[in-house]
């Protein structure tokens, strides 16, 4: 019996984490499917993976189907949904869909990491629509912290799915576009079989705040300070920062913007005149001809990232921007799991210099862009779909977003994670098979797994430091000269004041001299037995082994 044509979706990064956004919507008989991807986005990496620039998703899947992927469909310019598209589009080389200002961010992402060729992208955008085999593809405008994101209406022979991308309701956003209810509505009345829909707010309850009440209370803040403000937020916010711009206009302020990201940002977004009407910032060199009362710096590093602008202020090492006891610094942001140490620093930095913080559990600085509940169940009220895949999220916010769509009164919500092939229909909503996921990383300009880069062996050098070992011996395998021993990240001294040197230098003689002259022709054996013997005297004083190499030579 023939197979039937099949809709499937797979998600190759943000099913159970937050960032790396990938998924694959695949049509056709199984081993003959289409297929489009909707974002490509990276993550980035903590202190467990030292020297790695970024997390990327692995896309070994699409080896064998790169003919058959027809298309790549963009959402939105934040990094965990576009970031890794110029480190991955070469291995694929398909048409790249992506609105106006997704397509500046890509190209000034380009030159500024003068990464490989151009990336050809169509324009896209809300209202317009594509066809790209069977699939049928319409842009709604949402809103969202970035100018133009999209939710996808992804039209095939067995149904239209709704990808929302990130989005929530605001009707009063500083940057539009307003999420378009009457479109939604009409999808809806047309009929949705699925809805794969953003779960990062799905804990939180009630409706997120307006990005207007948010303007409104820098704008206080702005108008009442003393001193300097100076604002940090992610650099992508235009709306927030065009908020803030005309707050400090308002107040008869000058405006200072502070971090190559936010630059580029900004000098996108007037290229597409989203920030005509505000007056020129000014120029770094101008700062410190500015009265206190008189300036405003909108700012990266909200993140604690340690060579953005804000941790450089922290330190007092920028050349010619400083802040002063009395001033103001207001954090504009959410702070993301895993950054708050070293945001803690940058503010412990700030409060030394007699810099007050303003964060939002003392005011209204930040609101997100993700839905709360209830305008998640608002969503579900708008297209009615049958089944609704919860998506970006942690564990946690997938779980709680599937227990709202249940109780809601949502006929099928699968559970699904990253690398579970998902069939939308026929038939019921389930997982059919699996299909290799996992994350790459890249590495300076290289890109590799886990094992290709090196990093579990620098993870270890991190940890218990490395020694190299030289031992050359002549034509009767007895030492021609001492042997050569360098620790490297090893405590110098041990706990009698012994040089760390010297007992390692002892362990490697020892080791030597214990294997009679006759076993000596086996350089491997005791090249290993110097390895084992300096590990074990490491560990003895230390009770660490560090990683050792040795070289053994006969002349």
């Amino acid at each position: 019996m023939a197979q039937e044509e099949e809709l499937v979706f797979l998600p190759l990064g943000g099913v159970g984490e937050i960032g790396m956004n990938l998924g694959l919507y695949g049509y056709g008989r199984p081993g003959s499917r289409q297929w489009i991807m909707v974002d490509c986005g990276v993550t980035f990496p903590g202190p467990e993976l030292p020297g790695v620039e970024l997390v990327l998703p692995d896309i070994s899947f699409l080896a064998e189907e790169r003919r058959n992927l027809k298309a790549i469909i963009i959402t939105h310019a934040h990094e965990d949904h576009y970031g890794a598209l110029n480190d991955l589009w070469p291995g694929l080389n398909v048409p790249v869909y992506a609105s106006p200002f997704t397509a500046g961010m890509l190209e000034a992402k380009r030159d500024f990491e003068k990464s490989r060729g151009e990336i050809p992208v169509t324009v896209f955008k809300a209202g317009d629509r594509i066809n790209v085999g069977p699939f049928s593809i319409e842009a709604v405008g949402v809103n969202h912290s970035i100018p133009e994101p999209m939710s996808l209406v992804i039209r095939t022979p067995l149904g239209a799915v709704v990808h929302t991308g990130d989005w929530k309701i605001d009707l009063e956003p500083s940057l539009g576009p307003i999420t378009n209810e009457a479109r939604f509505r009409q999808v809806g009345e047309e009929g949705v079989l699925a809805l794969v829909c953003d779960s990062t707010n799905a804990l939180r309850d009630g409706v997120s705040p307006s990005e207007r009440e948010v303007s409104e209370s820098l704008a206080k803040i702005i108008a009442n300070a003393e001193g300097r403000v100076g604002i940090t937020t992610f650099s992508s916010n235009v709306g927030r920062i065009r908020s803030v711009a005309e707050a400090a206009e308002a107040a008869g302020r000058e405006v200072l913007l502070l971090g190559s990201s936010m630059k580029r940002v900004v000098d996108v977004a007037k290229d597409l005149g989203i920030m005509e009407g505000l007056k020129p910032f000014l120029a770094e060199d101008e700062f410190g001809y500015i009265p206190r009362d008189k300036v405003v710096v909108i700012l990266t590093g909200s993140q604690g990232e340690p060579r953005a602008a804000l941790a450089k202020i922290s330190r007092d090492e920028m050349r010619n921007v400083a802040f002063s006891a009395g001033d103001t610094i207001v954090f504009s942001s959410r702070t993301i799991p895993g950054n708050e140490k070293a945001i803690n620093d940058i503010k412990n930095g700030l409060i030394e210099q007699g810099i007050h913080i303003v964060t939002d559990s003392e005011a209204l600085v930040h609101v997100s862009g993700h839905p709360r509940r209830n305008e998640l169940q608002q969503m579900y009220q708008w297209l009615k779909p049958e089944i609704v895949v919860p998506v970006h999220g942690e564990a946690a916010h997938l779980t709680a977003h599937a227990e709202l769509a249940l109780h809601s009164g949502i006929a099928s919500v699968p559970r699904l994670r990253n690398g579970e092939m998902l069939r939308l229909a026929p038939g019921p909503a389930q997982v059919i098979d699996e299909a290799p996921h996992g994350r790459i990383y890249k590495d300076g300009t290289l890109i590799g797994d886990f094992e290709e880069m090196g990093i579990g062996e620098r993870r270890k050098l991190s940890f218990a430091g490395h020694v190299s070992v030289n031992v050359v011996l002549d034509s009767r395998y007895d030492f021609l000269g001492d042997p050569d021993v360098v620790p490297i990240g090893l405590p110098q001294f041990d706990d009698e004041g012994d040089d760390m040197d010297d007992v390692l230098y002892d362990a490697v003689l020892g080791a030597v001299e214990s294997i009679p002259r006759a076993k000596r022709k086996d350089l491997a054996m005791l090249q290993e037995a110097v390895r084992r013997a300096v590990r074990s005297t490491a560990n003895q004083i230390w009770g660490k082994k560090p990683i050792v190499t040795v070289f053994v030579t006969k002349i």
